[in-house]
């Protein structure tokens, strides 16, 4: 699609079907996020090897990493033209306003790359970017996220400094993915992209900032954070159904545009979930996190967040339970585990005969193994996203775990309840039935065929 009045296409709606991830995985189906999970929780948590034969058995999946680490070039296509000082101008760009009531155009899908003070590692994520001038953008990520802390970390050690900063617009896919995915801080977002595509991600080292760019991007955008340089950012329509609330973020001044020839500007549209874009890509995501969990929770059976609650704010866990209050520690070890979870806000421990991932299956476990005020567990002043209108102070409020699981002795008196089975042989019958039904309805033409063969009647209307 190309924008009116810009020169350059836009791209939208990349990861808006799971068949388009699965192209990003070099072809795999999402299911096998799960075994990338795995790796990411080895490297998260390793096991100490008891034996010369168990560390000969994780070596070829470890060693993954080592066929995986990026390719420096010398050359990218984005340097075909390259703009500085007055010449800088985003405005030749197809930025996106996506709600009548948005403060200005809104960068959605711009890799942000930056390095700390603690680790040698770069820091590879999205965050927005309101654009403010030609060359000026406010760069809104929240205090838990990794360019954040690299931020503080760098304003701490250095504070007269400006902080280097890179912005990569239509990188390739995988890189994308490994940037909105659990990554530990040891492992590169560029070594994950090559997990994921299944060869190594060529970067390109940007000399002004000492940063490394994908190579494949469409535009670069070098530049620097400059000490106490913030703005009022906001109000955007968000993920949450709202325009989130305007709050203080700091400044990016570009000092360098690096363009291809008839760049493709690659954006996202931002809305209420489980309809945008995020929301898929959150879906496929949730893959990833349950070895995650499992290696220190192996208890846990499914791990889901739910897109309807903007993919973070409710997460339910079906548990093989083992003693009286165990749903609790689980709970309490989904909030500080993963930094991902740090505000999601209602946790539901279910057992295993449940499927997480159907909702008439978990409101039946809370409708029917919750006492309201025995299996609530209420966490008051935690951090809480600031976009979250329903706290009572911005960043801060509650939150709320819920024991779906069959009571123990210990945790309830009385007699718990035998739920209701199917017997076994009479759906082996039925099953029978219906099998015989079908081949009797493709062996004969739909009319001709008797009446308990063709179905309830659907052209009358009543």
């Amino acid at each position: 699609m190309r924008n009116t009045g810009s020169a350059h296409p836009l791209l939208g709606n990349l990861f808006g079907h799971r068949r388009r991830i699965e192209m990003a995985m070099a072809g795999r189906p999402i299911a096998s996020l799960r075994e990338l999970g795995g790796l990411l929780a080895s490297i998260k948590e390793p096991r100490w090897p008891g034996s010369l034969r168990d560390a000969l058995a994780q070596w070829p999946e470890l060693a993954q990493l080592a066929h995986v680490a990026p390719r420096a070039v010398t050359d990218a296509a984005f340097n075909e033209h390259v703009l500085e000082g007055g010449d800088i101008d985003l405005g030749r760009l197809p930025i996106q306003r996506c709600w009548p009531g948005d403060a200005a155009p809104l960068i959605t899908f711009g890799l942000v790359i930056t390095r700390g003070t603690r680790q040698a590692r770069q820091n590879v994520a999205i965050y927005r970017q309101q654009v403010i001038d030609r060359d000026r953008v406010i760069m809104r990520w929240l205090p838990h996220r990794g360019g954040a802390l690299d931020h503080a970390d760098w304003q701490a050690a250095q504070p007269e400094r400006p902080f280097p900063v890179l912005v990569a617009i239509g990188a390739d896919p995988a890189t994308l993915l490994a940037a909105v995915a659990p990554v530990p801080d040891t492992l590169s977002e560029y070594e994950f992209a090559g997990l994921l595509r299944a060869s190594r991600t060529r970067v390109w080292h940007s000399e002004l900032t000492g940063l490394d760019a994908p190579a494949g991007a469409e535009v670069l955008l070098e530049g620097f954070i400059h000490p106490d340089d913030t703005a009022l950012e906001g109000p955007f329509g968000d993920h949450t159904g709202y325009y989130n609330a305007q709050g203080r973020f700091p400044v990016m001044t570009i000092e360098r545009m690096r363009m291809r020839s008839d760049a493709i500007y690659h954006g996202s549209y931002m809305g209420r979930a489980p309809l945008d874009e995020p929301s898929v890509l959150s879906m496929a995501l949730n893959e990833v996190f349950v070895p995650i969990l499992r290696k220190v929770f192996p208890e846990i059976v499914d791990f889901h967040l739910p897109p309807e609650a903007c993919s973070y704010r409710v997460a339910v866990v079906s548990i093989r339970k083992q003693y009286a209050g165990h749903a609790r520690r689980v709970m309490m070890g989904v909030w500080s585990y993963l930094r991902q979870f740090t505000y999601t806000k209602f946790v539901v421990v279910t057992d295993e005969d449940i499927d997480v991932r159907d909702w008439t299956q978990v409101i039946w476990a809370i409708s029917t193994r919750v006492d309201p005020a025995r299996d609530s567990l209420l966490v008051e002043n935690t951090p809480i996203d600031y976009l979250d209108f329903a706290s009572p102070v911005a960043g801060l409020g509650s939150k709320l775990g819920l024991d779906a699981t069959r009571k123990w002795q210990g945790e309830s008196d009385r007699e718990w309840g035998r739920p209701i089975v199917s017997d076994p042989g009479v759906e082996k019958r039925v099953d029978a039935l219906w099998e015989q039904i079908r081949l009797a309805r493709s062996g004969m033409d739909a009319h001709a065929a008797p009446a308990w063969a063709r179905g309830p009647d659907t052209s009358r209307r009543y």
